[in-house]
């Protein structure tokens, strides 16, 4: 089975080293893809696509680190890679990583050659790619600032939808209609198996719904398609959310979205019926809630998933998906945009 995991920073390292562990195994092709957001503005990646136009490079840096090999080369690469500088000059805070893609990028000229070179480099057998081959926006309207809790507020930027205090009500990217990457829309097309989450929920997962031929490559295709629920609300962008929150906001967003399944740690979900019902309108037939215990136990104050754990509960997933017949006969698109992609 062909994996193609989409999403960003520390969510998509989880679900990339969950399925090299199933790859492992032999339940899938060791060729994994991740596809990856691209509308990073903070730190060291919002430095570097300031300064040079690029692709912001931090979330690509780790997965493909991710997806690196596991030999003594591989190992002594991935540690240089996720190394960051310390100090106060010019280049404190910059990943190792970052920088030798954005060098690459700017000499090749392309950013997946960019990737595919650095992922040759550290012994990846699949692939790394962006959502888009430009850098993009996040904006959104958000309630809950200033005087008047009901107003709405527009907010640019990833780090700043992240952090809000406020309500996200939805977001969209910038510019409108964005170009997907050609490369990992084939490989959406291409897929067994498709993952969704688990990471920031409005910053790092929904952007792939709103880049118009990578969400049709999704809902067209015939894929088994598994969301990945995220541990616990994040502060700042889904503050207060509960399970069944996070499904919602992805039904709004892209309401044709069908889903295979739906994995979600069996102690992050204090009303399990919720979450149920909550599921049952963006389930394809035969689909369900699978939930299981997949978070790390060694820090509880810092929610993470544990790669072992979780591919367990993906591998029983995929076990039961396995019997069911093909999900889709006919390929669903939608070229017309979703109410997201609209304007007040």
């Amino acid at each position: 089975m062909r994996a193609v995991a989409l999403g960003g920073g520390h969510g998509l390292h989880a679900t990339l080293s969950a399925l090299r562990i199933l790859a492992a195994a032999g339940t899938l092709s060791e060729r994994l893809t991740a596809v990856v957001t691209v509308a990073d503005d903070g730190g060291s990646s919002g430095r570097l696509r300031r300064e040079l136009g690029l692709l912001p490079p931090g979330d690509l840096r780790m997965a493909l680190a991710a997806l690196a090999v596991d030999d003594e080369p591989g190992t002594r690469w991935r540690t240089l890679v996720q190394h960051r500088f310390g100090g106060i000059g010019a280049l404190a805070g910059h990943a190792v990583g970052n920088l030798l893609l954005a060098g690459l990028m700017e000499t090749l000229g392309d950013p997946v050659a960019a990737l595919d070179e650095m992922g040759a480099l550290l012994g990846v057998r699949g692939r790394v790619l962006p959502m888009s081959c430009d850098p993009l926006d996040i904006e959104a309207e958000v309630t809950g600032l200033g005087d008047e809790p009901g107003q709405s507020h527009r907010i640019r930027g990833q780090v700043a939808v992240a952090a809000t205090p406020g309500k996200v009500q939805r977001v969209w990217l910038l510019p409108d209609r964005p170009q997907a990457c050609a490369e990992a829309v084939a490989a959406v097309r291409a897929a067994d198996l498709l993952l969704l989450g688990p990471g920031s929920w409005f910053t790092s997962v929904l952007p792939h719904l709103l880049v118009p031929e990578l969400r049709d490559a999704v809902l067209g295709s015939r894929a088994r398609r598994v969301i990945v629920l995220n541990l616990a609300p994040e502060p700042g962008e889904t503050s207060g959310f509960s399970p069944e929150q996070h499904l919602a906001v992805l039904s709004e967003h892209a309401p044709a979205l069908r889903v295979d399944a739906v994995l979600a740690d069996v102690a992050a979900v204090p009303v399990p019926d919720r979450l149920h019902r909550a599921a049952a309108a963006m389930l394809s037939p035969g689909g369900r809630v699978h939930l299981a215990p997949v978070a790390a136990a060694d820090d509880p104050a810092v929610p993470r998933h544990d790669p072992a754990a979780l591919a367990d509960a993906l591998g029983a997933v995929l076990a039961e998906t396995s019997t069911r017949p093909g999900p889709r006969d006919v390929p669903v698109t939608s070229s017309a945009p979703d109410a997201a992609e609209r304007r007040t």
